[in-house]
């Protein structure tokens, strides 16, 4: 089992904030279902990154270009514009980081150049 950590600062706030609008109530329909599928997403993940449903594979152009393996995984199965969730190993053994959570690129040719990841510089618990 693995324990989740959000990337800093874009995840870590991104998180937070809908973890708060859900809390509080004030959260959209699509805040909520979004909050639902990231949130069995990172069960998931947490239990065994490899899951079936999460359809994970290694991006290697995001990895070239940030120098650690960066990971993909589906936030909901079976549906080609879904959000993503873009993730690493660490900082220490037995962590996930979450470094970005995107649309399915549809550029082909170019498909990760224009994500941006967050930084694994500060865990959260």
């Amino acid at each position: 089992m693995y324990s989740i950590v959000m990337g800093f600062p874009e995840m870590q706030d991104f998180w937070s904030t809908l973890c708060s609008k859900v809390k509080s109530g004030s959260a959209t329909k699509d805040e909520v279902k979004l909050h639902k599928k990231m949130g069995k997403a990172l069960f998931h993940l947490q239990q065994n990154p490899r899951h079936t449903g999460l359809e994970t594979y290694e991006i290697t152009s995001l990895s070239r270009r940030y120098g650690i393996k960066v990971w993909r995984s589906y936030i909901e199965n079976q549906t080609p514009a879904a959000g993503r969730i873009y993730w690493c190993c660490g900082p220490n053994r037995g962590e996930i980081t979450i470094i970005g959570l995107e649309p399915h690129p549809n550029d082909k040719a170019n498909a990760y150049d224009k994500i941006t990841l967050s930084s694994m510089g500060e865990v959260i618990g």
